[in-house]
C-alpha cells in the first residue's frame, strides 16, 4: 500500500491524530500568544499565534542552522577601508563581514579599530545570503564576551550556537505558552524556559495550521473579498501584485479602493509570515498613482506590529515601496522556490513517521525521485532520527518517474 506525499510541501503530516483547534493561551496584553513547535525528522517548525492567528512561521533544519546569534572567536583576514569594514575568517572556511559601526564601542575608523590577523570575539547578526558571508558584530554584551573568553584557545572557533526560533519567540513573548509535540525538544526547552513549556500528546500543528504553512510555499494568497495576492521573490526584490479578480465587481473606483484597503492587513501578515526582506514593491489593483497615496497611512498602520518593516513611500509608477530588514533567511530560501528536493523529502519523512507511529512493527519504504533521496541522505541525522523513533531504517527506493514521493510498506528483506 502506498501513500502519496504532497509535492509542494512544507506540509508535514503529524505522527499522531490531529490536535483540536484553539488550544488555550496564557493572556498577554494586548493579545494572547501561543508558540507551537512541531518536530519531525530533520526539521523543526515553529508557529507564533496571536489571538489564534498565525503571525510568524519558522522552518529550521537543525543540522543546517542559519548561524544568527552564534558566538565565535574570529580572525581578521582583511581590512577593507573603502567598504568601511573588515573581513573575518570564521569556522568552516566561511568569511564574515564586520561593518565599521560594529567593530568597536567607540565607533573608530575601521583601520584604527582592527588590523589583519587580530583575534576578535564576534556574534553573527545576519545570515549569509546570495553568496555573501554573514554579517558579524564585535559589540557584545558582557555575558557573551565572557563566554567567548572562557572558551578554549584558537581561532576561528565556534563558541556557542545562537537561539533557535522557539527560544527567540519565547524571549519576545515572555508570557506566551509554549506547546511542543516532541519529548526531547520539550526537555531541552524546559532547561531554559522552565514550566512555560508544555509537552503535547497530540501534534502541535492541526489541519488548519498545516494548511496555512502549505500556503506559504506558493505564490498565491486568496483574499477574503475574492481577490488574491501574487508574491514573486527575485534576487533583487520581492514583487507583490494585488489582483482584484472577480472582487472588483462593478469596477467602481470606490469598490476597488476598498478592496485594496481591506487587503492591507493580510498583505502585512504575509510579508511577516514569509520573512520577506530587502526591497518589497506592491502593485495595488486598479487605482491611479494619486489615489494610491491614500493607502499610505493604513499600510503603515498594518505594518506597525512588524518590528523589521517600514513603508518608504510610493514610486513614480505608484508602487508601494516597503523595506524590511534581513536577519534570518526568508522562508522561500529555506524551502526553495518552488519547494526543493530536500523540502519534499522532509515532508515525505514526516509522512513516513506518521505511518510508522500508527502501525508499530510495520516496516516502511520511501519511493521517490533520486534528487529527493539524495537530499535526505545528505542531511545529517534526518534518516537516523526516523530510524530511532520507528525502530527500523526507512528503505529508500529510487524511482526517476516518481513525481510525488510515495510511502510504501517495505518488502520482506528490505
Amino acid at each position: 500500500m502506498a501513500a502519496a506525499v504532497e509535492p509542494r510541501a512544507p506540509r508535514g503530516v503529524a505522527t499522531e491524530p490531529r490536535a483540536p483547534r484553539g488550544v488555550a493561551t496564557e493572556p498577554r496584553a494586548p493579545r494572547g500568544a501561543t508558540i507551537r513547535v512541531g518536530a519531525s525528522p530533520g526539521e523543526v517548525r515553529t508557529a507564533l499565534l496571536l489571538d489564534g492567528v498565525l503571525t510568524e512561521a519558522w522552518v529550521e533544519r537543525p543540522a543546517r542552522p542559519d548561524g544568527v546569534g552564534d558566538l565565535h572567536r574570529g580572525r581578521v583576514s582583511a581590512v577593507a577601508a573603502p567598504m568601511a569594514g573588515a573581513f573575518v575568517a570564521l569556522p568552516g572556511g566561511e568569511t564574515g563581514f564586520l561593518p565599521e559601526s560594529e567593530a568597536s564601542t567607540t565607533r573608530r575608523p575601521i583601520a584604527e579599530a582592527v588590523s589583519e590577523g587580530m583575534i576578535l570575539p564576534l556574534r553573527i547578526t545576519r545570515a549569509a545570503q546570495g553568496g555573501k558571508g554573514p554579517r558579524v558584530s564585535a559589540r557584545l554584551t558582557d555575558a557573551d564576551a565572557a563566554r567567548i573568553a572562557a572558551a578554549p584557545e584558537g581561532a576561528p572557533r565556534l563558541v556557542a550556537r545562537g537561539p533557535d526560533a522557539p527560544l527567540r519567540l519565547a524571549a519576545r513573548h515572555p508570557s506566551a505558552a509554549i506547546e511542543v509535540d516532541s519529548a526531547a525538544l520539550a526537555a531541552r526547552l524546559r532547561g531554559v524556559l522552565g514550566a512555560r513549556v508544555r509537552l503535547l500528546t497530540t501534534p502541535a500543528f492541526d489541519d488548519s495550521l498545516e494548511e496555512e504553512f502549505d500556503l506559504l510555499a506558493g505564490p498565491e494568497v486568496p483574499l477574503p473579498g475574492g481577490g488574491r495576492l501574487l508574491i514573486h521573490p527575485t534576487p533583487a526584490l520581492t514583487a507583490i501584485d494585488m489582483d482584484a479578480g472577480s472582487a472588483a465587481g462593478a469596477r467602481g473606483t470606490n469598490a476597488v479602493a476598498a478592496l485594496n484597503r481591506d487587503a492591507l492587513p493580510e498583505l502585512a501578515r504575509q510579508i511577516r509570515l514569509r520573512n520577506l526582506a530587502g526591497a518589497i514593491l506592491v502593485d495595488f489593483a486598479g487605482m491611479s498613482p494619486k489615489r494610491r497615496a491614500a493607502l499610505a497611512e493604513p499600510l503603515r498602520a498594518a505594518l506597525a506590529p512588524d518590528r523589521l518593516a517600514r513603508l518608504v513611500g510610493f514610486t513614480g509608477l505608484g508602487l508601494a515601496e516597503i523595506v524590511r530588514d534581513r536577519i534570518h533567511p526568508p522562508l522561500h530560501e529555506v524551502l526553495g522556490w518552488p519547494p526543493s528536493p530536500l523540502t519534499r523529502g522532509l515532508a515525505a519523512l514526516r509522512q513516513a513517521a506518521r505511518e510508522a507511529a500508527a502501525r508499530p512493527g510495520q516496516r516502511f519504504a520511501l519511493r521517490a525521485a533520486p534528487p529527493v533521496l539524495s537530499a535526505l541522505q545528505a542531511l545529517p541525522g534526518a534518516l537516523e532520527e526516523f530510524a530511532a523513533a520507528a525502530g527500523h531504517a526507512l528503505a529508500l527506493t529510487p524511482d526517476p518517474l516518481a513525481v510525488t514521493p510515495q510511502i510504501e510498506e517495505a518488502r520482506d528483506g528490505a
